[in-house]
């Protein structure tokens, strides 16, 4: 098991680095402009102790008890950040807000609002990305572009939130050129939004993965999503 741990956190890290940094260098952009999220949703937390043991500090969970049970496994790394990537039912916000550092995946107010107030004071605000479903897909979850501006004001007048930006996860394209067009109305519309919020730190866009990932950082994604190119192909039996 350890050699099968080492080969993936060893060279799959690296190589995911090194992808990340030649799109960044192909888009023009500076090194430290984009950085790698390790979904780490259904792997054990030890994959996940390596790759921190190797230098990778954000990881994003979909399963809200799956990560708190890896939390309290891995409660002595410092500098680790939990990031919410997941869907987000009103039955799980408090967990969320009291255990997690973001949260990609706010699409309606009441689930901000629900964060706000469970958010414990002890803390620091929670950072938030609105997610937009930017290829109108009436299965996947997300605000939709006319909505947005309304939802960033509601989460911008509450306190123990954080706005940062927005999230995506377009509908897949094999074309570069396909892949590119939902990630530039997305950065399009932050830049709305900082035009509208001037006064907000609107600095991120999560967006891209394994499949996508040289469009999204040619079209300015900060946060790059990456699962199985980081910890391997998922285990059938989880």
């Amino acid at each position: 098991m350890s050699n099968t741990t080492n080969f993936i956190l060893g060279d799959s890290l690296a190589a995911a680095r090194a992808r990340l940094a030649d799109a960044l260098a192909a888009a023009g952009r500076q090194a430290d402009d984009a950085r790698l999220l390790a979904v780490s949703k259904t792997k054990p937390a030890a994959m996940i102790r390596e790759a921190w043991e190797q230098g990778q500090r954000d990881f994003g969970e979909n399963y809200v008890q799956e990560a708190l049970a890896k939390q309290i496994e891995l409660g002595d790394l410092e500098g680790i950040v939990w990031h919410f990537i997941g869907p987000l039912q009103s039955n799980k916000t408090r967990e969320v807000a009291e255990h997690f550092a973001w949260v990609h995946s706010v699409d309606r107010e009441k689930i901000a609002r629900r964060l706000n107030d469970q958010r414990p004071e002890g803390l620091a605000p929670l950072e938030v990305c609105l997610q937009v479903n930017v290829s109108d897909e009436g299965s996947k979850s997300g605000v939709a572009f006319d909505e947005l501006e309304g939802l960033a004001e509601a989460v911008l007048s509450l306190p123990r939130l954080r706005l940062r930006g927005l999230m995506a996860i377009p509908a897949p394209e094999e074309e570069p050129s396909a892949q590119r067009e939902p990630f530039a109305r997305l950065r399009q519309a932050l830049d709305r939004l900082r035009e509208r919020f001037p006064d907000a730190p609107l600095d991120t866009l999560s967006m891209g993965m394994s499949a996508d990932l040289e469009a999204a950082v040619a079209e300015g994604a900060t946060l790059v999503r990456l699962g199985t190119a980081i910890f391997g192909e998922r285990d059938r039996t989880s």
